[in-house]
């Protein structure tokens, strides 16, 4: 990655979310818990613990994509599903803030997916001429 491009630094701190969402549940057992005690839970049973690190290990792919720019749209939109799914799913019966006026809200989820669709539409939603 070219760290003189204009959306490095967003990249960057894009990338470094999504590995620190992901990886320290390979290493706590987080991700298993996701999918048994969450997931399951939720009826996707029993499923739950595949899906749970299909959705982890997505975040890693999508992570290294953001900064390689390779898949980055297929990778994104997948991102973006799940962090969509995030909302409806646990955050936003929880309230708009994550912290201060509320608990576990669904800010941060809105805020990534827009930088995530700044890092998959750098040039804004123009169409391409031929």
């Amino acid at each position: 990655m070219n760290t003189s491009h204009p959306l490095f630094l967003l990249r960057l701190t894009v990338a470094v979310m999504l590995l620190m969402h992901s990886v320290p549940g390979i290493f706590d057992n987080g991700i298993n818990n996701f999918g048994n005690f969450y997931l399951n839970a939720q009826g996707f049973a029993p499923f739950g613990v595949p899906l749970a690190w299909a959705i982890k290990l997505s975040h890693i792919a999508a992570a290294f994509s953001v900064m390689t720019g390779k898949y980055l749209r297929m990778l994104g939109f997948i991102t973006i599903g799940i962090l969509v799914m995030g909302i409806i799913m646990v955050h936003g019966k929880e309230g708009w803030y994550v912290v201060g006026g509320g608990k576990n809200g669904m800010e941060f989820n809105i805020l990534l997916i827009a930088a995530i669709a700044t890092t998959m539409y750098p040039d804004g939603w123009k169409k391409k001429s031929t």
